[in-house]
C-alpha cells in the first residue's frame, strides 16, 4: 500500500497499576491496519499486577467530594480539547479509521466527559414520608447513592476513545475505582485518556489500566469476587462467557447488534439514502448500531436502490490519514476477509452487487449488494463492515417481522411521514432503540442506551444509566 499522507510516530506506551506504570513486561506491538506500521507498543502486565490493581482499587484513599469529581472529569474534557487532534491521529493510526470518523470521536468523548462531570454534581435520592399508612409513623425515609467498592471495565476496538469515556467517566463521576482492560487491537488511545485523567488530578488509587494474557488479566478480573461490578462491550460469544464466569457480582453486557432500517413508501427519498448511506458505512461499519440491514418497501425499491448506489459513490475509500478519505480500514485483514466471504456467500445464493465488493488487505469497499435473502449470513448475523444489503418488504407488519427475526434487539430506524405507522413500528420492534427519520445508532451521551436479546441484557449505558450501575442505594431514616 502507499504511504500515508501524515507519517505516525511509534509511541512506547505501559500499563499502570494505580499510576504505577508497568516494567519489564513483554511488549505488544500495535499496528496500522492500513499499512502494517507499528502504531506503539504496549508494555503487558502478568498476574502479579492485576492483583496489585484490585487491591490499589479496594484500598482506597480520600473519598472525593462531588466537586473534585466534577472538576477532574471537566479538567480532563480541557486538555482533550486542546489535544484533539493529536488524539484523533493516534485513533486513526492504530484502528485504520480516517480522520472524518477519529475527529467525530474525540467530540463525542469530550461529551460524555461534559455531561459525567455535570451529572457528578447532582443528587438523585429520594425522600419517603412514613405516615402514609396506618402502619406508618411519624418518620421520613431518605435514599442516596454509594459508590462501588471495584468496578472493571472491559472494552472494544471499535471505539478506542469514546467506548473507554463511557465506562471510565460514569464510574468516576460515582467515586468507583475502576480497572480498564482494553481492547489489545486498539490500546493506545485508552492508555493516553488514563494519562489524561491522572494529569488532571485523577488520584491513582482510582483507576488502573492494564493488557495481558487473557488468563492473567481478564479471566482473573471477572473471576475475583472482590470486583463487583464488570462492564463489558464487546462480541456475543465473549459477552456470554463472561456472564458465566462473573459470578455473584453486576454485570453488564453491551453486545452485538443486526440494527435494520426501515423505509416506506411515503418516506422523504433524499433523507432515506442520507441514513442509509450514513449508517451503514461511517465508522467503517464497524458499529454495533451501525445500520445492518436496508427494507424498503417494495413498490420504491429499485428508486431507492438507484439513489442509494449514486450516493455511495461519494463514500472514497483509501488512507484514513487523508481529509479526502471517508472510509478507512476496518480493523483487520481477517475482519475485511470475513466481510468479503459474506458478500460472496450472499451473491451464491442469489444476491447481485451492485457497487463495492473489493477488499484490497484490511479495506472493504463500501458495497451494495440487492436480492439478498432472508436466510443469508450477512443479515442473519451481525456484519462488521460497510455492507448495505438492501432486501425488499411487502409493508410495515412484513418489515417488522424481519426487523424482529435475528437473534438481536439493540437498535433500529424507520424513515417515513406517517405518524400512525411509525408508532406502530416503536410499539412492535423489539429493540432498545427505535429511531423515526434517523439512523438506528442515533442518541446523545447522557441518554439510556442498550439491547435486548443477544445484544445485551436490557441493563441500559449511556451516562447517567451507567453511574446508576456504579453504585447502590443506601437508604436511612430519621424521626419526624
Amino acid at each position: 500500500m502507499p504511504e500515508t499522507i501524515v507519517p505516525a510516530k511509534a509511541i512506547a506506551l505501559t500499563g499502570y497499576v494505580a499510576g504505577q506504570p508497568v516494567r519489564s513486561g513483554a511488549l505488544l506491538e500495535v499496528k496500522s491496519p492500513y499499512n502494517g506500521r507499528i502504531a506503539g507498543t504496549v508494555t503487558l502486565a502478568d498476574r502479579s499486577h492485576t492483583e496489585a490493581a484490585i487491591v490499589a482499587g479496594l484500598q482506597g484513599g480520600p473519598r472525593l467530594s462531588r466537586y473534585d469529581r466534577f472538576a477532574i472529569l471537566d479538567k480532563t474534557r480541557q486538555l482533550l480539547e486542546a489535544r484533539k487532534e493529536e488524539f484523533a491521529r493516534l485513533i486513526m493510526s492504530e484502528s485504520g479509521l480516517c480522520m472524518r470518523e477519529t475527529r467525530y470521536e474525540v467530540g463525542r468523548a469530550r461529551d460524555v466527559l461534559h455531561f459525567a462531570a455535570l451529572e457528578a454534581l447532582k443528587d438523585d435520592g429520594q425522600v419517603f414520608s412514613c405516615d402514609i399508612s396506618p402502619q406508618g409513623k411519624a418518620r421520613k425515609i431518605f435514599t442516596l447513592r454509594e459508590p462501588l467498592s471495584l468496578a472493571v471495565a472491559i472494552t472494544p476496538f471499535n471505539h478506542p476513545l469514546n467506548q473507554v469515556a463511557h465506562k471510565i467517566a460514569p464510574a468516576i463521576a460515582t467515586g468507583t475505582p475502576v480497572i480498564l482492560k482494553p481492547s489489545e487491537k486498539t490500546p493506545l488511545t485508552a492508555i493516553r485518556l488514563v494519562e489524561l485523567l491522572y494529569e488532571a488530578g485523577l488520584p491513582h488509587y482510582m483507576l488502573s489500566v492494564l493488557l495481558g494474557p487473557t488468563a492473567e488479566v481478564a479471566e482473573v478480573l471477572v473471576q475475583d469476587p472482590r470486583v463487583e461490578l464488570v462492564s463489558f462491550t464487546g462480541s456475543v460469544a465473549v459477552g456470554k462467557h463472561i456472564a458465566k464466569q462473573a459470578g455473584y457480582k453486576k454485570v453488564i453486557l453491551e453486545l452485538g447488534g443486526n440494527d435494520p432500517l426501515i423505509v416506506l413508501e411515503d418516506a422523504d427519498m433524499d433523507l432515506a439514502v442520507t441514513l442509509a448511506a450514513e449508517g451503514s458505512y461511517r465508522n467503517s461499519g464497524q458499529r454495533c448500531t451501525a445500520v445492518k440491514r436496508i427494507l424498503v418497501q417494495e413498490s420504491i425499491h429499485d428508486a431507492f436502490v438507484q439513489k442509494l448506489v449514486e450516493r455511495t459513490k461519494e463514500y472514497t475509500c483509501g488512507d484514513p490519514s487523508s481529509d479526502e478519505t471517508r472510509v478507512g480500514t476496518v480493523i483487520d485483514e481477517p475482519a475485511a476477509i470475513y466481510l468479503e466471504d459474506v458478500v460472496k456467500k450472499a451473491v451464491a445464493q442469489g444476491a447481485k452487487v451492485l457497487y463495492g465488493g473489493g477488499r484490497n488487505g484490511a479495506q472493504m469497499e463500501p458495497t451494495v449488494i440487492v436480492d439478498v435473502p432472508r436466510d443469508a449470513q450477512m443479515v442473519v448475523q451481525e456484519s462488521f463492515g460497510p455492507l448495505a444489503p438492501v432486501m425488499k418488504v411487502k409493508d410495515l407488519d412484513d418489515a417488522i417481522q424481519l426487523a424482529n427475526s435475528t437473534a438481536f434487539g439493540l437498535s433500529s430506524g424507520i424513515v417515513t411521514k406517517d405518524m400512525e405507522k411509525a408508532i406502530h413500528a416503536v410499539k412492535h420492534l423489539r429493540m432498545g432503540t427505535v429511531n423515526i427519520n434517523e439512523v438506528p445508532g442515533y442518541r446523545i451521551e447522557s441518554s439510556p442506551f442498550g439491547g435486548i436479546k443477544d445484544s445485551g441484557l436490557g441493563i441500559k449505558e449511556g451516562v447517567i444509566e451507567a453511574m446508576k450501575c456504579f453504585t447502590y442505594v443506601k437508604t436511612f431514616s430519621l424521626p419526624w
